[in-house]
């Protein structure tokens, strides 16, 4: 159990870090130990310290916080309640300073691999989990902790993610569930937010991976522009031991110069003969995707099966995070061969092999673009159909990059619900609609859009039914409501149409 503090030492930690700027404790206030601190009034216990921060924040949940039993708050600005105050001039940061004091600082006690980019982050963190899970598991330990948009497991929660990289105290309580747990190793994805809000401030982790940057969350409430979202996905090598870069990714050398600018020991990964990890050959077969890899560790023919060219992007990276980590050559191995990541590149065929859906929660250009490549390739003489949407709210300029790109590979579009949230379908439909060029439907109901894509085209095509994969819930306003996942509904109209051939 980690030590409990007072509000005394939580004061004198914001002290330190220079982010107090007033305080109302009184000396008897001051020894008052701390059972919990939270900015979630439903997660209040004991005697708790509350945080007052977020675009949603309300007077009255400092006020239900009190009345839970809160002995102090830390804000920004005062307050008229009746509560000591802490007051700072950085919430976010303070929430990374008291956090790291609550929890003993146990970001420190696992062995830990972030990943950032525009694409591939989830796939990735499955490829290494693989791996170090088989490794673990030679030695008798528990599996690896993963935190990512798919799902999140920490030896004691294992869920369905709704967001890419957790909130500071949120992070912490999953690196304090593996650390109980006695888990190890810890991967996890990390977003441009994150870093540039600050989530894994006051972390280094073991070894970090930069695999690509495309353009990708510009909103006003997200990244202004380009440069702003790369500025950010660059701080990752602010906190790493190791850092590992894509060579064939955009901008690769600017990140190779921000990478050793950062101090931290570098591994590059890609096509290029000067790279630390060298893949000089690729070949599909019937069983899986085979790469023949150089490396001062990793030497041969190494293979996967999740299909999609791609992946062996994301296969070299993962194999360069194994390099940093130590991991013997035979769980490399065996690890790429057997990953697989929930709702990334799951492939569906009807009987009669006429139709064939691909389930991937690709969401931007770029994994749009490498989707459709690889399609391509892998499907000759099938003619392409999309269903997808976009998010509400944020990701804005996706409208018009998945809608430009849909309409010149696909041969027909379903514009369809995609975790609307707060914003209107037919604000983000229309948004999408004017840079599609080809025929197409708009249609916010998701299932009917899959049933008429997989029922209603007489041609041989290939189905890509992007964004959810896996999800079993769909945001609609500030709520997650239960839907069925893309895979349930894939197979329920490939049944369907199966039986409509059989009576043909």
């Amino acid at each position: 159990m980690n030590p409990k503090h007072t509000l005394k030492e939580y004061a004198d930690a914001l002290t330190r870090a220079g982010l107090l700027t007033a305080s109302t404790l009184t000396p008897a206030a001051e020894g008052t130990v701390i059972d919990c601190l939270s900015y979630d009034t439903r997660s209040l216990h004991g005697t708790s310290l509350f945080l007052c921060k977020g675009a949603h924040f309300k007077a009255e949940y400092l006020s239900a916080a009190i009345a839970q039993g809160a002995a102090a708050y830390v804000a920004e600005k005062p307050y008229p309640v009746d509560a000591p105050q802490l007051l700072v001039s950085d919430i976010r940061y303070a929430m990374v300073v008291l956090g790291q004091l609550f929890y003993d600082h146990v970001t420190d006690k696992l062995t830990s691999v972030g990943i950032t980019g525009t694409k591939g982050k989830s796939t990735t963190a499955y490829y290494v989990r693989s791996i170090l899970n088989d490794w673990l598991t030679s030695e008798g330990k528990p599996p690896c902790a993963i935190l990512s948009s798919i799902d999140n497991y920490d030896g004691v929660i294992t869920e369905e993610s709704h967001i890419t990289t957790p909130e500071v105290l949120e992070l912490y309580q999953h690196f304090q569930n593996a650390y109980d747990s006695g888990i190890s190793h810890l991967v996890m994805e990390v977003s441009s937010q994150a870093l540039k809000v600050g989530r894994v401030r006051g972390m280094t982790f073991d070894v970090g991976a930069f695999l690509n940057i495309g353009t990708d969350h510009i909103s006003p409430i997200e990244h202004p522009d380009f440069a702003d979202y790369y500025a950010s996905k660059l701080k990752l090598f602010d906190s790493c031991r190791v850092g590992c870069v894509n060579t064939d990714a955009d901008h690769a050398a600017d990140t190779v110069a921000h990478a050793r600018s950062s101090g931290c020991e570098l591994i590059t990964f890609g096509s290029h003969a000067s790279d630390t990890v060298f893949c000089e050959r690729v070949e599909k077969r019937a069983d899986g995707l085979y790469f023949t890899v150089r490396s001062p560790k990793y030497n041969g023919e190494f293979s996967i099966t999740m299909p999609g060219l791609f992946n062996v992007s994301n296969a070299l990276a993962a194999m360069a995070i194994s390099m940093a980590l130590g991991v013997p050559e035979e769980f490399v191995r065996s690890g790429l061969r057997k990953a697989r990541a929930n709702g990334r590149m799951q492939v569906y065929e009807s009987r009669d092999k006429r139709v064939t859906v691909i389930v991937d929660y690709a969401h931007n250009r770029m994994s749009f673009d490498a989707l459709y490549r690889s399609t391509r390739v892998e499907y000759p003489g099938k003619e392409m159909i999309s269903v997808f949407g976009c998010p509400g709210s944020h990701a804005l300029q996706r409208r018009r990059d998945l809608g430009e790109l849909s309409g010149e590979n696909c041969a027909f579009v379903y514009i369809t619900e995609e975790d609307s949230g707060e914003e209107p379908f037919a604000q983000i439909a229309a948004d999408i609609e004017k840079h599609v060029k080809c025929p197409h439907l708009v249609c916010e109901d998701r299932a009917e859009c899959i049933r008429r894509a997989i029922l209603d085209h007489p041609e041989p095509h290939v189905i890509l039914l992007t964004g959810k994969g896996e999800e079993t819930t769909m945001k609609r306003g500030r709520e997650f409501v239960p839907f069925l996942s893309d895979v349930e509904l894939t197979l329920k109209y490939l049944a369907e149409y199966d039986e409509k051939e059989a009576k043909a």
